[in-house]
């Protein structure tokens, strides 16, 4: 391991809860493309599938910031169990209820439940801020270590929960998702030391955390940048079939997360000066013009090599984002705001699969990569559009004192 990620980890406690964080967010990567295989087997409706699975895209949209809120004011331990055994009881009665072909209606009714699952990528990163606020480049190392470690799941979360539904039984890959979190979760929330504390209940302003202008930017580019990868995520296993490699769409997909992974490595190695801002907007920029040579492909190698470069793009955005929410949310509301962009992604991700797949019957497969085209140049928009929002601004200085460059949002410069 370089150095700097071996420095980050000399705290105590912090390979561990790390590692609790990875084996509870593998369900984030298995338990939506698990739903569509378990569906599509045991039903053969891919319609049914999909709805389902972005169902359960939209409810964890809605419910993961008030879960998130929740952690804020009571502690991750007291609200993240309870959240969580809810969502494992509503995977159970979605398995049972496919495996049935009970009504329609229950399974959309379960599917809803298991939005309940804990944005546990943001309590992971919490833990991060709590130990090295005020330590910028420890901190942009931790982030960056835990955006490889989103990208892992994707590489192989995918790939495991397809294997095992169409290799063992249909519900497999669902049921190993929910063990996962359940372990994940009950790992992490056992390890007190590293938990942040809630804030006093003064220091709870009234109000969601995305009253924040500057958050309001970042989530509104998420969704577009969310629907990049739920329309490239469609497309892509289209056009794995269309040239008759359908089983050959998770390995294309896992090149994408590859190329992520590979640039959040070497991006948490370096020291940047700068506001991170400005490097935000670089970040989106890129992730729209790496959509153009998805346009111009046409085999599943070029189509591989065009995803890994799309995929560089990716984790240092990630990155730069999480260091935004840590400077334009306050610290009580701080795992609130971190969820609010992985809500964000859920949406757009549930937006541009139903965008992809209309694309796909529309105009075919090869044109499909049009969509994620059009979400890059939507989240470019709002990135330029919202620049301000994020810049560091001048205040008035005191009399007989220097200026000082104040942040947009109601907290104090730290």
């Amino acid at each position: 391991m370089p150095s700097p990620y071996r420095a980050i980890f000399g705290r105590p406690g912090t390979k561990s809860f790390s590692a609790a964080g990875l084996l509870g967010r593998m369900t984030l990567s298995m338990m939506g493309i698990g739903v569509v295989t378990m569906v599509s087997q045991l039903t053969g409706r891919y319609g049914l599938a999909g709805v389902l699975s972005a169902t359960i895209a939209l409810s964890a949209a809605v419910i993961g910031p008030q879960i998130s809120r929740l952690v804020d004011r009571r502690g991750q331990r007291r609200v993240l169990r309870p959240a969580t055994l809810v969502a494992v009881v509503a995977v159970a009665g979605l398995l049972l209820s496919a495996q049935q072909r009970w009504a329609d209606w229950t399974l959309f009714v379960f599917a809803a439940g298991v939005g309940c699952v804990p944005s546990v990528g943001s309590m992971v990163r919490a833990r991060w801020a709590e130990i090295y606020r005020g330590s910028p480049r420890e901190l942009h190392t931790a982030y960056a270590w835990e955006s490889i470690v989103d990208e892992t799941c994707f590489i192989f979360g995918p790939i495991l929960s397809i294997g095992l539904s169409t290799a063992w039984f249909p519900e497999a890959g669902p049921l190993l998702a929910a063990l996962f979190l359940t372990a994940g979760v009950f790992w992490l929330t056992a390890q007190r030391r590293t938990e942040p504390m809630p804030h006093p209940r003064e220091q709870h302003t009234k109000g969601s955390a995305l009253r924040s202008r500057g958050l309001q930017v970042l989530v509104m580019t998420f969704v577009a940048t969310g629907a990049i990868f739920g329309a490239v995520d469609v497309v892509t296993v289209a056009f794995a079939e269309e040239v008759g490699h359908k089983s050959a769409a998770s390995l294309v997909l896992a090149v994408y997360a590859l190329g992520s992974c590979t640039a959040g490595a070497v991006f948490g190695l370096l020291h940047l000066k700068g506001h991170p801002s400005r490097r935000w907007v670089v970040g989106v920029c890129a992730m729209a013009v790496s959509m153009v040579p998805l346009q111009l492909v046409g085999s599943l190698p070029l189509l591989a090599l065009a995803l890994f470069l799309a995929g560089l793009s990716v984790a240092p955005t990630m990155v730069t984002t999480m260091a935004l929410v840590e400077e334009h949310v306050p610290q009580a509301k701080l795992t609130e705001g971190m969820t609010w962009t992985s809500t964000g992604l859920a949406v757009g991700v549930a937006l541009g699969s139903a965008a992809g797949g209309w694309a796909v019957d529309a105009v075919g497969a090869a044109r499909g990569y049009l969509v994620p085209g059009t979400a890059g140049v939507l989240a470019a928009l709002v990135a330029f559009a919202g620049y301000r929002r994020l810049r560091p601004q001048p205040v008035a200085p005191v009399a007989g004192t220097a200026p000082v460059a104040a942040r947009l949002d109601d907290k104090p410069v730290r």
